[in-house]
This record gives C-alpha cells, sequence and structure tokens, in this order.
C-alpha cells in the first residue's frame, strides 16, 4: 500500500478518561459502580497496514516501536527487545483479542491524549479500548461492545499483569454525555443516570504518589472476605458482602473483630450509597447526590483508612467553597486524586481557591482539571 492510500485509510478515534463518582473498592464486593467517562481524550489515528505488523507512534512520549502480530506472547519487538511499557497495553489488547478467535490486522497508529498518566483518570483503559475499536473497525468483527470491554480487562489482567476490575474499561467503552454510568460489577447490568448540564466534574490530582496501595489493597480485600465468612453462620446464603445490607451487618457484624468490621461497614454503606444515588440524579437532586459523596469520602478516611491528610485537605477546602456539591477520595486511596462536583458558574473560582488554598496548608501544588462528562469511545 502506498503512504498515500495508507492516508486517505486512516481513522480517527476519540477515547476518553474516567473518574468514580461514587461506589469505592465495592468492585472487588461484586457491588455496583458509579463512573463517568470525562472529556479528557486520548486521539488514535490509525490506518492499515498489508504486514502483519504494529507500529506504534506515542508522540507524548516521542517514542515509536514496531512489533509482530504472529508472536505476541514473546513481549518483543522487530528486534527481540522487550516491549517497551507503553507498547504493552496495545499489544495486549491485540492479544486478548487473537485469543479470542478474532482476526488482528495490521496497523501503524499515532496517539496522543490530555489524560493524564498516572492520576488515576484511567489513561491506560483510554489506550486499550481505542485499540480495541481500531482492531474491530480494521477487521470488520461483528461484537458488541460489551465483548470489547471484557477483552480489554483480560489484556490489562493477563498481558499488561495489572489485577483491575472492570469498571475503568466499561466507562471509556459506554460513557453518555451529561449522564453518569451505574453499573453492576457482578451481573454488568448497566444503565445510564442523568447528570445535571449545569455540573462541572471537577478532578483535583492530590501529586501524592500511592505508596502504600498494594499491599493495603491487599489487606482490606482480606478483610472483607473475612467478614463474609464471619456473616455466613447467621446469613448462609451470602457470597459477598453485596448480598448483606445495612440492617443485618448492624445486627450481626459486632462480634467481629473491630478493624474488619470497620472495612465491612464501609463496603455495606457504599453500595447502599450508589443505590441512593441513583434515585437522586434521576430526579435532578444533586445536592442530595452531593452528600452521599461526602459521607462516602467520610467513610473511606475513617472505616476503610485510605485517605491522606492531602486528600482530606482537598475535601475540606474544596466543601468550603461556593457551588460544591460534594467532594471526595476518588480511586483506591493513599494518594492520587478527588473528585468535586461544582456548580459551572462557579468553576472557575472554585479551581484558583482550592489550588491556592491547598498550597497554602500543605506546601503541595495540586492538578486540577475542569471537566465534564462525555461520550465513549467512538470513531469520528
Amino acid at each position: 500500500m502506498s503512504s498515500s492510500e495508507n492516508k486517505s485509510a486512516s481513522q480517527t478515534i476519540l477515547s476518553p478518561g474516567r473518574v468514580n463518582l461514587l461506589g469505592e473498592h465495592v468492585d472487588y464486593n461484586d457491588g455496583p459502580v458509579l463512573p463517568v467517562a470525562i472529556d479528557l481524550t486520548l486521539t488514535l489515528e490509525f490506518s492499515p497496514l498489508e504486514q502483519n505488523l504494529i507500529t506504534l507512534h506515542a508522540l507524548d512520549l516521542g517514542q515509536s516501536t514496531i512489533f509482530s502480530l504472529d508472536n505476541l506472547e514473546n513481549k518483543t519487538d522487530l528486534e527481540g527487545k522487550p516491549l517497551p511499557h507503553f507498547a504493552r497495553y496495545p499489544a495486549g489488547v491485540a492479544w486478548a483479542c487473537q485469543k479470542a478467535g478474532l482476526p488482528v490486522r495490521g496497523l501503524e497508529a499515532s496517539y496522543t491524549s490530555n489524560i493524564p498518566i498516572g492520576s488515576g483518570l484511567s489513561s491506560s483503559a483510554a489506550v486499550e479500548v481505542a485499540f480495541a475499536q481500531a482492531f474491530k473497525a480494521l477487521g470488520g468483527w461483528e461484537v458488541d461492545r460489551m465483548t470489547l470491554v471484557k477483552l480489554t480487562k483480560k489484556a490489562e489482567n493477563e498481558y499488561v499483569g495489572v489485577n483491575s476490575g472492570i469498571m475503568d474499561q466499561f466507562a471509556v467503552m459506554f460513557g453518555q454525555k451529561d449522564h453518569a454510568l451505574y453499573l453492576d460489577t457482578a451481573t454488568l447490568d448497566w444503565e445510564a443516570v442523568p447528570l445535571s448540564e449545569d455540573v462541572a466534574i471537577i478532578v483535583a490530582d492530590s501529586r501524592e504518589p500511592r505508596e502504600l496501595a498494594g499491599s493495603a489493597y491487599n489487606d482490606r480485600r482480606a478483610a472483607c472476605e473475612a467478614a463474609v465468612e464471619h456473616l455466613r453462620q447467621y446469613l448462609p446464603g451470602i457470597t459477598s458482602l453485596r448480598d448483606v445490607f445495612p440492617a443485618p451487618y448492624e445486627k450481626y457484624s459486632g462480634n467481629l473483630p473491630e478493624r474488619i468490621r470497620m472495612r465491612g461497614q464501609h463496603i455495606v454503606d457504599e453500595i447502599a450509597r450508589v443505590e441512593e444515588s441513583v434515585k437522586l440524579l434521576k430526579v435532578g437532586d444533586i445536592a442530595g447526590f452531593g452528600k452521599l459523596m461526602i459521607q462516602g469520602h467520610e467513610s473511606l478516611r475513617d472505616l476503610y483508612e485510605v485517605s491522606t491528610p492531602e486528600l482530606n485537605a482537598l475535601v475540606e477546602i474544596a466543601l468550603q467553597q461556593p457551588g460544591c456539591y460534594g467532594a471526595r477520595l476518588t480511586g483506591a486511596g493513599f494518594g492520587g486524586c478527588t473528585v468535586n462536583l461544582v456548580r459551572n458558574e462557579e468553576a472557575g473560582a472554585f479551581l484558583r481557591h482550592v489550588k491556592a488554598q491547598y498550597h497554602q496548608r500543605t506546601g503541595k501544588s495540586a492538578s486540577l482539571y475542569h471537566c465534564h462528562a462525555t461520550d465513549g469511545a467512538h470513531l469520528i
């Protein structure tokens, strides 16, 4: 194929970032989550290659690599060197699609993004979903979006080696403008829930690295499993904390070791908050929804103990600002970001004041992103 033909065959995919509004640490307890796709975006331009090769140009990194589709298991480039980290996400998606029996065609791709890497806004999921759609477009596959989501999760879990849930890729794929997404992680049932157009989603990155997240995550997961084991003697049918409502939990959790009781309490209450939030958003009660966000942060801080002084400072400062409905840490915790719902007309002042007051209080500089709910990954 000549370069002019190649250029004429090029296509472009826009793939958003995502942030979770409510439902933290409930995914590994089979609970529901409420993420939203945000208008920070990865732009992928791609065109077919006759050869069975993938040529990548990661424009923001100033790096390129070429690898073959014939030996993806090796995780090496054409020269036999280990694939650079950025290339493992597209390679993993190609690998997962091949494993599913889908024909993956060679392509050349250039991509750039304004989704900040490492901030908890799912830059990796944006890459994975964009490439899944590119491979689908070139291969002419008849597969639905949820199948692609499952394949991108498989890529991240089994090829890249990150033990993530399905929420990130789901939100990037299924995002809807001016809507949040209710996803039942146990059944993958979902619905789009309206968000007021008058509300901005402001993400504040504490710039505090998540140093404890790995071991602490495992500890909390184990605590949830221990709570289920204990409660099963009273509630024999349960398989996860998703099956336990707040009243029975309060009745039967008294004999649990205090730390395990606290962890379970957060999960049971957080699942109830997500269910309640859907009802509030459907009737346009943003103030009520904001209160649930605040309760969620307090629970993550006091019961699940995954907050930090920096995250608490961001939330406290945010809640003092005019037009802020709610604020909480988002993601695993131990650093990372908060998410804030703010009236559009107050957003500019909110950004300035939170940034200045956070620096004054902590000596650190936060990065703030002014976002709105947007559509999921799509060809343009």
